[in-house]
């Protein structure tokens, strides 16, 4: 799909795009991350009722759902973040589901942006782009300044990276938090509800930012409500309901021709 426009604001999006490929091997054709009957309670809760999903290099997965339906837990299994009750997650060929998987080493990376902003308050935008490289990549301070003030641009923050979260709209937060993990050389992002904290004037500059990402072929899945990103963007849509995958496809597929009646009432109620 990814018939991008270049709708960002105050730069945004600009630059981002010949970065996004970071740790992109030629796609081969090998999913990059695989889940294999994924399940996943709490006590008698049964939040996830054996998802198989694969995802390539490149592609754009938008995963859409009532709330409780199980698409946050279900990112949030993809780098155990939650521990699956049963089956199966695979990232570039490696069980991480298998005792005895250095999961640090995965999440390093596999970067994620959640609906809060999780800034360090007393530290910079740049600070807290920095503090992940330095603690986990080892990079030198001048290194990972280098890159932070590099990443902070590209998402269109160049005068704002002596700035602190307190002086920063949500917006820009956010985008603080989406410099932090691309400084990282993520090889897939995972974005949980990225803009929903948001107010709506400041949505169109995160998800400029991320239609970047997506345009430069870097590895995504996303959990959103928003859908206008996910018909300009994703390679593959998907509709959760019930823990299930109720329906997936291309965004013409699922958006005008929903084969599924769940599918067709959730849609009718949000457009």
């Amino acid at each position: 799909m990814k018939n991008l426009t270049n709708e960002t604001a105050d730069g945004a999006g600009e630059g981002v795009a010949h970065v996004a490929t970071n740790g992109q091997a030629a796609d081969d054709g090998k999913p990059i991350i695989r889940i294999c009957d994924l399940h996943k309670s709490y006590d008698d809760l049964v939040v996830l009722r054996g998802v198989d999903l694969e995802v390539k290099r490149g592609e754009v997965v938008v995963i859409l759902g009532p709330s409780g339906s199980g698409k946050s837990t279900l990112l949030r299994c993809v780098n155990l973040l939650e521990q699956p009750t049963g089956g199966q997650v695979f990232f570039e060929d490696t069980e991480i589901t298998a005792k005895g998987t250095d999961i640090n080493a995965v999440r390093a990376k596999v970067g994620m942006v959640f609906q809060s902003f999780n800034l360090f308050p007393h530290l910079t935008a740049k600070g807290n782009v920095m503090l992940a490289q330095q603690k986990v990549l080892k990079r030198s301070k001048e290194e990972a300044a280098k890159v932070a003030v590099e990443q902070l641009t590209k998402v269109g923050l160049a005068e704002r990276v002596d700035y602190k979260p307190s002086q920063l709209s949500g917006g820009q937060q956010q985008r603080v938090a989406i410099a932090r993990a691309l400084a990282m050389d993520p090889h897939v992002m995972l974005f949980d509800e990225a803009t929903s904290a948001l107010d709506p004037e400041l949505v169109r500059d995160v998800l400029g930012v991320m239609k970047e990402l997506a345009r430069g072929g870097m590895t995504m899945i996303v959990v959103t409500h928003e859908m206008g990103f996910a018909r300009d963007v994703a390679d593959r849509v998907i509709f959760m309901d019930g823990g299930v995958i109720v329906e997936e496809g291309t965004p013409d597929e699922v958006f005008d021709h929903p084969k599924s009646d769940r599918t067709k009432d959730f849609l009718g109620h949000i457009r």
